[in-house]
């Protein structure tokens, strides 16, 4: 069986509207190009907001309910294009509890629920600890009309254990809403590295786990509102196969929308070729819930 995955990779604008305008064309630019499931990337209604840690930012999350607006008008163009929507926003739990999640509306609008962020980070310039509790619900996997998708989001890329888990469940394609990239002052050093690292070990997830992984990173300098330095985030948005082979991928500094065709057979034949969950000794791995072992 064979689907067509898109990820939209843009340039994140000052406002709201600017970015769900923009989104909304890049998703008619993915329908046209026969698109059935489409991801945007990591909070794409805002600039990246958490460079610093300012309580004037909660005022940007929303509540998530299919009452929401964004997600009204994503829902109707699902429904209208036949198309599956992930869209990752800035979610309003309750008074003081905020949380980086990924909604999932199927291809005849109906919002199949959310994905809360697991891993939250809290390095120089990624202050998301100040904005986001971790998510609460678990590893997820919906069964939209063209595949049973997994969402994970960005800093969830880099744990080895989220992405089986949700594979364990049943997902055939696991999708990486994401924003990350350079920081100026650390580029020339180890930019290369940083970019090599995070590519690599999400390849090796693909592999590891027999599925397809399909990544939509952001583009574009984000100057820091405190006047730091800024990120200077690093596209390259990517589709990989079972085998950890590359399918497609979007450029660094350019707004794209990727259209890639995958084949869902590809998973069953890959498994059977190299049986890894059959051959898991899950006897053995009970030190795994461990924080370290002494």
């Amino acid at each position: 069986m064979e689907v067509n995955i898109a990820l939209l990779q843009m340039k994140a604008e000052k406002t709201k509207k600017e970015n769900l305008d923009k989104t909304i064309s890049m998703i008619d630019e993915a329908v046209k190009n026969n698109a059935q499931i489409i991801c945007t990337q990591e909070l794409f209604l805002t600039p990246y907001f958490c460079q610093i840690e300012n309580w004037d930012y909660f005022d940007l999350a929303e509540e998530i309910n299919e009452n929401n607006k964004t997600i009204k008008i994503l829902s109707t163009i699902a429904k209208e294009k036949k198309v599956v929507i992930i869209a990752s926003l800035f979610e309003k739990r309750a008074k003081g509890l905020y949380h980086n999640t990924a909604v999932i509306l199927d291809a005849d609008g109906s919002f199949l629920g959310i994905y809360r962020k697991m891993h939250i980070p809290d390095d120089p310039h990624f202050y998301e600890k100040f904005y986001f509790a971790p998510g609460d619900l678990g590893y997820k996997v919906f069964k939209t009309k063209y595949a049973n998708i997994g969402t994970l989001i960005c800093w969830d890329q880099w744990y080895p254990e989220a992405i089986r888990l949700t594979v364990l469940k049943g997902a055939d394609i696991v999708f990486y809403p994401t924003a990350i990239g350079w920081l100026p002052s650390e580029k020339e050093e180890y930019g290369k590295s940083q970019y090599t690292a995070w590519e690599t070990v999400q390849r090796g997830h693909a592999v590891a786990n027999g599925c397809y992984v399909a990544v939509a990173n952001r583009i574009g300098f984000e100057p820091s509102p405190d006047g730091n330095e800024g990120i200077e985030f690093w596209g390259q948005s990517f589709i990989a196969n079972p085998y950890g082979e590359i399918l497609k991928k979007a450029s660094i500094d350019k707004e794209e929308v990727l259209v890639q065709p995958i084949n869902l057979k590809l998973i069953e034949e890959f498994r059977k070729i190299w049986p890894f969950f059959r051959d898991r000794r899950i006897d053995s791995y009970g030190d795994i819930t461990k924080r370290w072992i002494d």
